[in-house]
């Protein structure tokens, strides 16, 4: 290179760097540093929260509180709809307002069918945040080759069982 070259490519770092201090502001450290009020210690209002209310607030923030209310429901299931349905019932899967359940039994399959409106308003009430509006109720029965809802009719895979 030559000097001519080095001179002007020798202002090139100092123009980069004025332009990042102006972008980014001037983060060098100062001497006196003043502290605003509410940052100083022993002030009120500046004690520790708890982790559950941390977590609270995190949820609501990150937008999470919908899907902490659905995963609420799959816990709490016996509390919910009672021990009785509960041994005879199991949650699959809850996405996007839909609740599915499973029953040991198509008996239990067709109480639960009837009951869906009463557990409808259960779960408005208890645990609103999960805004459960549609339930499918599922019966025991062969294992089902159709996967998701726009599946293709036909006969399926037929080399499985030979």
């Amino acid at each position: 290179m030559t000097e001519r070259g080095m001179a002007r490519t020798s202002g090139e770092p100092s123009r980069v760097y004025r332009h990042f201090r102006h972008v980014f502001g001037d983060r060098r450290p100062t001497r006196h540093r003043v502290i605003p009020d509410e940052d100083q210690p022993f002030q009120p209002g500046r004690d520790p929260h708890s982790v559950s209310g941390a977590m609270d607030k995190l949820s609501k923030d990150m937008g999470w509180s919908s899907s902490m209310a659905e995963a609420s429901i799959a816990l709490h299931w016996p509390e919910l709809v009672g021990e009785n349905i509960a041994e005879h019932t199991e949650v699959v899967d809850i996405n996007a307002g839909t609740l599915t359940v499973s029953c040991d039994s198509s008996a239990w399959a067709t109480q639960l069918r009837m009951m869906r409106h009463e557990l409808l308003v259960r779960f408005g009430e208890k645990v609103p945040e999960a805004q459960i509006e549609k339930i499918i109720v599922k019966a025991p029965g062969t294992p089902s080759w159709r996967k998701g809802p726009r599946s293709v009719p036909g006969r399926g895979p037929r080399d499985t069982y030979g």
